[in-house]
């Protein structure tokens, strides 16, 4: 029974405590009241709300994890891949939210099991939610990139054809297209416009968005302004190995549709099959991590599962 309290007691005062954390996290009243008065002000471009955007991406929302992540040489990765993701949680709420979670989650399974370290190690598999979701965020909207990408490249072939040059052509894009392609070229336009050189911003473009077509592009551009050249035919015939790469990837998606979902079920069934058992007898399952015999069971079987899963990935991933 005091266990128990003691137990309730530490989630209790972990919630509270990062609750506080994160609501006390933002920008100073100060910093808030100078961004309102910012954006309050006319404006003598239309490029004004994208400036201020980007000053409010530099500001360090919480000191202690913004150093924490510095030393760690993981702030500017954190950063870039919430940009990815086009997530505006910023990185302290995300943590809170995990840390929160474990903590409820363990202290539920403990009030059902009345087993402190299985309920604490169980719980961890929540710890990684929200990284998997900003990963699954990143990865379906770099997807809806590289879908928009043959359209958008032909709009800019019609640009240059009608006379334009490659700078009007792209902030004519970031005008234009939609989420989220618009946003990456009107950005690019940005960069350009406030005074970064061509190579320097197109060499941000391409990290802001990790495609090998986006690559290719990037490298006819920045190849026909030093050497010249047709610039608009480069393009037209990467818009169209874009689109022919993007046919093709969706084709063998579709082939491995059955290896990959194969691959998950093997995967992530064993897990939940043991978890419901233990939840409905938990002396029964417990046996595999109080004998010796049950722990050699339960790693053998961890790591068989394991290496299927990698080997099923390794088979359906295949590289266009």
């Amino acid at each position: 029974m005091v266990t128990m309290i003691a137990v309730v007691f530490c989630a209790v005062f972990a919630i509270t405590a990062l609750l506080t954390l994160a609501a006390g996290g933002g920008p100073s009243r100060e910093m808030q009241n100078r961004l309102t008065a910012i954006e309050g002000e006319p404006a003598p471009t239309a490029l004004t709300a994208t400036a201020t955007n980007i000053r409010r991406e530099d500001v360090a929302r919480t000191k202690w994890l913004d150093r924490w992540l510095t030393r760690l040489n993981l702030a500017a990765r954190t950063r870039l891949l919430l940009h990815q993701a086009d997530v505006k949680t910023p990185p302290e709420k995300l943590l809170a939210i995990a840390l929160i979670g474990w903590a409820s989650f363990a202290g539920g399974l403990y009030l059902r099991t009345r087993h402190l370290l299985p309920s604490l190690v169980i719980a961890a598999g929540t710890l990684p939610v929200p990284l998997f979701y900003v990963l699954r965020r990143r990865a379906c909207r770099l997807a809806k990139f590289e879908q928009q990408l043959p359209e958008t490249l032909d709009m800019m072939v019609s640009a240059l054809q009608a006379g334009h040059s490659l700078i009007t052509a792209i902030g004519a894009l970031g005008q234009d297209c939609p989420e989220p392609i618009g946003s990456e070229f009107r950005m690019l336009f940005d960069e350009q416009n406030f005074g970064l050189d061509l190579r320097s911003a197109m060499t941000n473009f391409t990290a802001r968005v990790p495609l090998q077509d986006v690559r290719i592009f990037v490298a006819a551009a920045l190849i026909q302004k030093e050497s010249g050249g047709n610039l608009a035919e480069v393009l037209s015939k990467v818009a169209l190995t874009t689109r022919d790469r993007f046919r093709l990837k969706k084709q063998i998606s579709v082939h491995t549709a059955q290896g990959r979902i194969t691959g998950r079920v093997l995967a992530f069934l064993p897990v939940a099959l043991g978890f419901g058992m233990y939840l409905v007898n938990p002396a029964g399952m417990s046996v595999l991590w109080t004998r010796p015999a049950g722990l050699k069971l339960l790693y053998t079987a961890g790591v068989m599962v394991l290496i299927g899963f990698i080997v099923i990935r390794r088979i359906v991933r295949i590289r266009v």
